[in-house]
């Protein structure tokens, strides 16, 4: 498997042409979408709990489904060893990655001009997914009761390191 390009290449919101087609399967135009890596997107004991504590973007942005399975493991990481004794917690990633990120690949090394196409033809080859999240969206989620709050404050902070956006905490009354 190939490497994976920077972040950064993937990050500005595009055109999405990601069709698929059921009825007529040949007019799908991308052949082949890859499942997204997140594991699970619910995760904790379900209950009444207090509070809410949301993950923001401040920014139109994509993000690559790598980077919320990371941001995932970072916060249940965080949750699981610093929650007070006897605590519980919901965590939701409450953003899916529907849209297909391509490639043109270009060939390198000796004698690759004789044989590249260069940019004829270039819809490109599927190589992950990404979740279009708009300024002001709530990425993450975390119920926690009163005296977890500070704990979940600190795993949405360092999920947002693995975002591509900056990010801000907010807490709301849980509904």
């Amino acid at each position: 498997m190939a490497s994976l390009r920077p972040g950064r290449c993937y990050r500005r919101h595009e055109r999405p042409n990601t069709r698929q087609s059921i009825r007529v399967p040949r007019k799908g135009y991308v052949k082949g979408v890859p499942r997204p890596k997140i594991a699970e997107f619910e995760l904790g004991t379900r209950g009444k709990y207090k509070n809410s504590v949301f993950l923001v973007s401040q920014r139109n942005v994509q993000i690559r489904h790598n980077a919320l399975e990371s941001g995932r493991i970072m916060a249940i990481q965080w949750m699981d060893k610093n929650l007070s004794k006897g605590s519980a917690y919901f965590f939701k990633v409450r953003v899916y990655p529907h849209h297909v990120l391509r490639e043109n690949a270009l060939a390198t090394g000796a004698g690759a001009d004789r044989f590249q196409q260069g940019m004829r033809m270039s819809f490109g080859k599927p190589v992950g997914t990404a979740a279009r999240v708009y300024t002001g969206q709530k990425i993450m989620e975390l119920k926690v009761n009163d005296q977890d709050i500070a704990a979940a404050k600190a795993a949405l902070k360092k999920a947002s390191y693995k975002m591509p956006t900056p990010c801000r905490i907010i807490t709301e009354p849980a509904a």
